[in-house]
């Protein structure tokens, strides 16, 4: 039997699958309603308005206009979502260092 070695523990390879396949298909029964583009105030609703906002400034998620809305791929937020945040960016203490220099 093949084992999957974590620093905390061996886990069987068959088990490690099963469990991985069943959060694949929860999260497949869960995105299935989502429509493939919300709205921005939809995004902010669901998503959180600073979520999304730090989102697109750091360019990990890209807003696109049409006439009279701004509308973001769902598909991309949920994965920024489930994605574990680094909120210690480098990117955005050159923002904050730059905006102190032009107040200087």
């Amino acid at each position: 039997m093949q084992f999957l070695q974590f620093l905390d523990r061996l886990i069987p390879y068959d088990t490690f699958l099963n469990d991985l396949a069943a959060r694949i298909v929860k999260y497949l029964k869960s995105d299935n309603a989502d429509p493939e583009f919300v709205s921005q105030r939809k995004a902010y609703e669901m998503f959180g308005r600073r979520n999304v906002e730090r989102w697109r400034r750091q360019g990990k998620v890209v807003c696109y206009k049409r006439p009279g809305k701004v509308e973001y791929r769902t598909a991309d937020l949920r994965l920024l979502q489930r994605t574990v945040q680094d909120y210690f960016d480098n990117t955005s203490s050159d923002i904050n260092e730059n905006s102190l220099d032009t107040k200087r």
